[in-house]
C-alpha cells in the first residue's frame, strides 16, 4: 500500500446524459430525479458511488486490499463474520455469535478498512450482525444537479414476445405488450466533492487509493452503458489540491471558481455539450492550491 496522503482535496465534476435515465426514482415509477420546485435534474450520491465502486471491482476484482464492502447480492454480515474471524475473535461455547469487546470490535474496523476500498474509501456502518464498528469516509460527494432545468419524456415502447403460454392465448391478433421507458433528452450535471486527509489517516485511505479514485470518475461511464442510461460522459474533472492537510481556502470559494454557462440560445433546450462552455478563473485560485484538469 502507499503512503496515506497529506493533503486535502476539494473537486468538481461534469458529466452529460443523452436520450437516457441517469438516476430513476423508484418512488415517482423510476422517472429520472428532479428538483420539483425548479425541475432541476438530480443524481444522488449513492449512484455515483455505486459507479466508482463498479469500475474499482473492474480493475481490481477480488484482489486485497482492493475488494467491495457494498457490491451485488453481498451478505453483509458474512462479511464481518469474516473479519471477526481474521482477527481472532473466538464464538461463544454454545455455538453463538458474540459481538466482541471493544478492543476486538477496534480491531475488525481496522481489518475492513485495511481490505476493502469502499469502507476506507467513503466509510460504513458496519454494526449489523457481529459488530464491526462506523467508519467515517474521507471521500464525500453532493447530489449532482443539471446545469438546466431538464423536462423528462415518457416513451412508449412494445414487447413482441410473450412470458407464459397462457398469457400468448389471452391475447388475440399479436403477442405484443405496452411498456413505458423514461428519458432526459439530454442535460449536463454537476457534482462537487471533498477528499479529507483527517479523515483518510483514520482509514488508510492512500496516495493509491486516491488515483484509484481519479480514474473511476473519468472512466466509470465507459463500463457502465445500459439501454435504460443511454449515453452517457464524463465531461470535466477538476482537482484542488491543497498545500496542507487542513486545507488553504474554503471549499465553496474554490468551487465558485469553475461556471458552466451556455453559448447557444438559451430560449432553446440543450442537446449537447458543445452548447456550454466551462469557464475557469484561474487567476483567483490561491497561491497555497492548485488546480488540475483531468479531462
Amino acid at each position: 500500500m502507499s503512503k496515506m496522503i497529506n493533503n486535502r482535496y476539494e473537486f468538481v465534476y461534469l458529466f452529460d446524459v443523452e436520450n437516457g435515465n441517469p438516476n430513476g426514482d423508484p418512488d415517482a415509477g423510476n422517472m429520472p430525479r428532479i428538483d420539483p420546485e425548479t425541475s432541476y435534474g438530480l443524481v444522488t450520491d449513492v449512484c455515483l458511488k455505486r459507479k466508482i465502486r463498479n469500475f474499482v471491482e473492474i480493475v481490481k476484482g477480488k484482489e486485497s486490499p482492493y475488494e467491495i464492502y457494498i457490491r451485488e447480492k453481498a451478505i453483509l454480515n458474512q462479511t464481518h463474520e469474516r473479519a471477526h474471524k481474521a482477527v481472532g475473535v473466538e464464538e461463544k461455547d454454545d455455538g453463538k455469535k458474540r459481538k466482541g469487546t471493544a478492543e476486538e470490535v477496534e480491531k475488525a474496523r481496522a481489518w475492513m478498512c485495511a481490505n476493502f476500498f469502499d469502507v476506507r474509501t467513503f466509510g460504513a456502518v458496519m454494526s449489523t450482525g457481529v459488530n464491526c464498528g462506523q467508519v467515517r469516509g474521507p471521500v464525500q460527494l453532493n447530489f449532482a444537479r443539471s446545469i438546466d432545468a431538464i423536462v423528462p419524456m415518457e416513451v412508449s415502447i412494445t414487447r413482441m414476445a410473450v412470458a407464459t403460454e397462457k398469457e400468448a392465448e389471452q391475447q388475440s391478433g399479436d403477442n405484443r405488450t405496452m411498456g413505458r421507458k423514461h428519458v432526459v433528452p439530454y442535460a449536463l450535471y454537476r457534482s462537487e466533492g471533498y477528499v479529507s486527509a483527517n479523515l483518510a489517516a483514520q482509514t488508510g485511505f492512500s496516495e493509491e487509493d486516491l488515483k484509484l479514485l481519479w480514474d473511476a470518475l473519468v472512466n466509470m461511464f465507459d463500463h457502465d452503458h445500459s439501454a435504460a442510461r443511454g449515453k452517457m460522459n464524463a465531461r470535466k474533472l477538476f482537482i484542488f489540491k491543497h498545500d496542507s492537510a487542513l486545507g488553504n481556502a474554503p471549499a465553496h470559494k474554490l468551487f465558485e471558481l469553475v461556471a458552466v454557462k451556455r453559448k447557444t440560445d438559451g430560449s432553446k433546450p440543450a442537446r449537447s455539450f458543445s452548447d456550454y462552455e466551462v469557464l475557469i478563473d484561474r487567476a483567483s485560485v490561491p497561491d497555497n492550491v492548485t488546480l488540475e484538469e483531468r479531462i
